[in-house]
């Protein structure tokens, strides 16, 4: 079955063709958003994965929208991941780390006070982030407020930020670095009318949205090299109010921009509810288009459709999310048709052990 042989590709050796999603589990220790050895374990037990993507991790102060979450812009932070590539490497794994700054999608307890930063001074609806404070103890979702517009010097200190922090990625084991572009987050902001309302380099027409996303990635390749840099795009999803009616074309726009850039690969997160647009036919076959590059596709796969989708030449690896939290060694049970265990949705954000790293392997 082709979602278990071993994948070969550019700088790529995986022993196979499943990827762990990255998926925010908020366990880092305080403060300071450190990772730690209970991560290690967790990132550890899952290594059988021919590929695992890490929890989005912030690339600055300002770049915070959930608490918790990882950094990789402190040496206290870089030390601590290299906790966690030494376990997944102890065990013949490969981990990338998702790089992100959340924009719009935060709240003043992240900003020192302030507003946080987007392309556009435009309040998200329905937009909520998880924070723990004094006010919020046992944590809350609560609203975003409306953002700052970027001016330039804002701009070409994320793009800075990006590009330092995959420096640090690798610098702390690593094996390369994924930029998030997707699922609503600052990148996301700019590539999408509804969120860009920009009438500079960066706004208007597909072209100047794609902008921001394409200084990032040569900032960050000059960095740590084209074959060690992947990104994640979500053309389908909508939520945290980013409905665009143009983004369809302008992902398409900016995935052959990446494929002349030579990256490792784009990483489509595709919209996983019940009711979710289905992705047309026609767009998988425009991307391969022009995109020559590896495609990682993540959405709630199961093998069928997982080998389907690889065996139709329209992704060459497939991400697994919600079912790796209980199942640890989850490609050992997928290969062989075993049962999989049920995951506690208690414990996703925050806590301890419990719900993250006590999940057994099967045998």
């Amino acid at each position: 079955m082709s979602l278990f042989t071993p994948y070969h590709k550019s700088h790529f050796s995986l022993d196979n063709r499943m990827v762990m999603a990255p998926m925010t589990r908020s366990r880092t220790t305080q403060p300071g958003n450190i990772p730690n050895d209970m991560m290690a374990t967790y990132y550890g037990q899952r290594a059988s994965t021919g590929l695992i993507i890490s929890e989005a991790t912030q690339i600055s102060a300002d770049s915070q929208g959930y608490s918790f979450t990882p950094g990789v812009y402190t040496q206290d932070q870089i030390a601590g991941w290299q906790k966690v590539t030494s376990a997944v490497h102890k065990v013949g794994g490969k981990i990338f780390n998702q790089l992100w700054h959340v924009g719009r999608v935060s709240h003043p307890v992240f900003q020192q006070g302030g507003a946080p930063i987007a392309p556009s001074a435009i309040t998200p609806t329905d937009t909520r982030v998880w924070v723990v404070d004094e006010l919020h103890p046992d944590g809350q979702m609560v609203d975003c407020p409306m953002p700052r517009e970027m001016n330039q010097a804002d701009i070409d200190r994320v793009v800075t930020d990006f590009a330092q922090a995959a420096k640090n990625s690798i610098d702390a084991g690593f094996d390369g670095v994924e930029i998030h572009g997707g699922n609503g987050y600052l990148i996301d902001q700019f590539l999408r009318t509804n969120s860009n309302h920009r009438a500079d380099a960066y706004g208007g027409s597909p072209l100047k949205r794609i902008q921001f996303l394409l200084e990032i990635v040569n900032a960050v390749s000059a960095k740590v090299g084209s074959n060690k840099v992947g990104v994640r795009l979500a053309p389908f999803v909508t939520f945290k109010d980013m409905a665009c009616p143009e983004i369809v074309d302008t992902i398409l726009l900016a995935a052959e921009s990446l494929g002349q850039m030579g990256i490792a690969y784009v990483h489509l997160s595709e919209a996983d509810w019940d009711d979710a647009p289905k992705i047309p036919e026609s767009f998988r076959i425009k991307l391969r288009q022009v995109f020559s590059g590896t495609i990682i596709v993540a959405g709630s796969y199961d093998v069928k459709r997982a080998s389907a989708v690889i065996d139709k030449g329209y992704a060459d690896l497939v991400a697994f999310g919600r079912s790796f939290i209980a199942n640890p060694d989850l490609p050992f049970r997928l290969q062989y048709q075993l049962t999989l265990a049920e995951f506690n949705k208690g414990p996703l954000f925050g806590g301890g052990a419990a719900g993250y790293i006590d999940y057994p392997s099967y045998l």
